[in-house]
């Protein structure tokens, strides 16, 4: 059995095949790995949980941004594109970079079930070495629930999950709320 070499990239070879690729794809300290589609629910929970947030922050110095904005983590050389952020102005920008940020204040991931070890595990604790960072957020596509880490002033993190639609989740970096009625408008689960 032969073994097959894994190929590793530079950031700028990276940064140059995303610029030119047609599908999106991170980049996890030197490897390069595509990101597929999502599920109708994924789409809807996605879209609800922007809107909501781009409402609750109107008019404050918070800018709210899709999957379509790309985060780099130096630390743990990460390029990702998080599902929902939120980020302080002014924002901070990678070295000559115009679409890379690096101070996002709140990241939201959808949780799949292709994707939801990753999110909880590596992809968090690359997270969490960023300096800006003070609230995660993991809404689950299958059922009400999510689940919200803050970063408290001792610099440790504070669960909180909410499943009642009557709940709201509460952003304390940005002192905003987002019900979980809104967060789940039109989402049809599975019996």
């Amino acid at each position: 059995m032969l073994a097959t070499e894994q190929k590793y990239y530079s950031t700028e070879e990276y940064l140059e095949l995303e610029e030119a690729a047609e599908f999106r794809s991170e980049y996890r300290q030197g490897e390069i790995i595509q990101i597929f589609g999502c599920t109708p629910n994924h789409n809807l929970i996605y879209g609800n949980f922007y809107a909501a947030l781009k409402y609750a922050l109107k008019g404050k110095q918070y800018r709210v941004f899709m999957s379509d904005l790309r985060l780099w983590i130096p630390e743990s050389r990460l390029y990702t594109y998080p599902d929902v952020m939120v980020v302080a102005i002014p924002l901070v920008y990678a070295e000559n970079r115009r679409d890379t940020i690096t101070n996002p204040l709140i990241i939201a991931e959808i949780l799949s079930n292709s994707t939801e070890s990753y999110d909880r595990g590596k992809k968090f604790e690359y997270y969490r070495s960023m300096s800006s960072f003070q609230e995660y957020i993991l809404i689950d596509q299958y059922r009400n629930h999510v689940e919200l880490f803050s970063k408290t002033e001792e610099g440790k993190l504070l669960l909180s999950e909410f499943s009642n639609l009557e709940d709201t989740l509460y952003l304390s970096s940005v002192e905003s709320g987002i019900s979980l009625q809104d967060i789940y408008e039109e989402v049809e689960f599975e019996e």
